[in-house]
């Protein structure tokens, strides 16, 4: 499988993404992600479908009872570079779940029918992945502020839905909160990355982007905390919510005194 998908690899880059064979006429973007043991980059052809400003990718695994790899890699680092036709851009990893995950993946079941015989073909719940551009590419031309609430949205339903998982017990419960924990982080270590910039254009900012990077440790020892109770064994109910109530101060917070700067920037 790894000198098949090699060779696939090697024809996407020589050919500008158009790959033939049993791939001919195939939506198929090249997704590579970190190692989550080895920290090594490891590259992946892919099939995918555009969502509005969105792209997202699907964890078959040709129906195999396993998640692929490059799932795994992309819930411990969410940030992930994409090449697409003649593209190649950095993107934030977002697994979806419950209802927006089950409609999707049924939409891409009728679009593709092999998509729905590989959900038949295993129990496990086939992952589906939105990748956010980190820089306006792939065709994405929303203000920056806009597409930072957004993101805030989408963490937010990924935290509630992992707050209802515990009160329900589901079997996927941990994998759901180490998957919203791995997003909130590489979310947080985004913005310290980009900060200093934002810095340099908005001087009044400074105070805001401060206290902002004190709040993110706040939430980094939130999640540790949560980690450590969920390899124990333990409930996580309360810290769950804590943590809601600490990031929807910081969400509002944020999006209150940032997003009219940010939207004055280029997409």
């Amino acid at each position: 499988m790894a000198a098949f998908n090699d060779r696939i690899i090697e024809e996407f880059r020589a050919t500008g993404g158009r790959v033939g064979g049993m791939f001919s006429g195939a939506d198929l973007l090249l997704l590579t992600t970190v190692g989550a043991r080895s920290g090594q980059p490891r590259t992946s052809p892919v099939g995918y479908a555009r969502d509005g400003g969105r792209i997202l990718v699907f964890g078959s695994n040709a129906g195999q009872p396993r998640h692929p790899d490059w799932y795994h890699n992309l819930l411990a680092n969410p940030q992930v570079t994409v090449e697409l036709d003649t593209e190649t851009f950095t993107a934030y990893a977002v697994p979806l779940r419950g209802e927006e995950r089950d409609r999707l993946y049924a939409e891409q079941g009728e679009r593709i029918p092999a998509y729905a015989e590989y959900q038949e073909q295993t129990s496990r719940v086939i992952p589906v992945v939105a990748l956010h551009a980190a820089d306006g590419a792939a065709g994405r031309a929303a203000a920056i502020g806009d597409e930072l609430v957004r993101i805030h949205d989408g963490l937010r339903r990924q935290l509630a839905e992992v707050r209802a998982g515990a009160r329900g017990g589901t079997v996927e419960l941990r994998e759901h909160c180490l998957a919203f924990c791995g997003a909130l982080h590489g979310h947080h270590a985004n913005e310290d990355g980009a900060f200093p910039q934002i810095e340099k254009r908005f001087p009044e900012l400074a105070p805001v982007l401060d206290r902002l990077r004190r709040e993110h440790v706040v939430v980094a020892g939130h999640i540790r905390a949560l980690r450590e109770l969920l390899e124990a064994g333990g409930d996580i109910g309360a810290d769950l919510d804590r943590l809601a109530q600490e990031l929807e101060t910081h969400f509002a917070y944020e999006e209150d005194l940032l997003v009219p700067a940010l939207n004055k920037l280029a997409p």
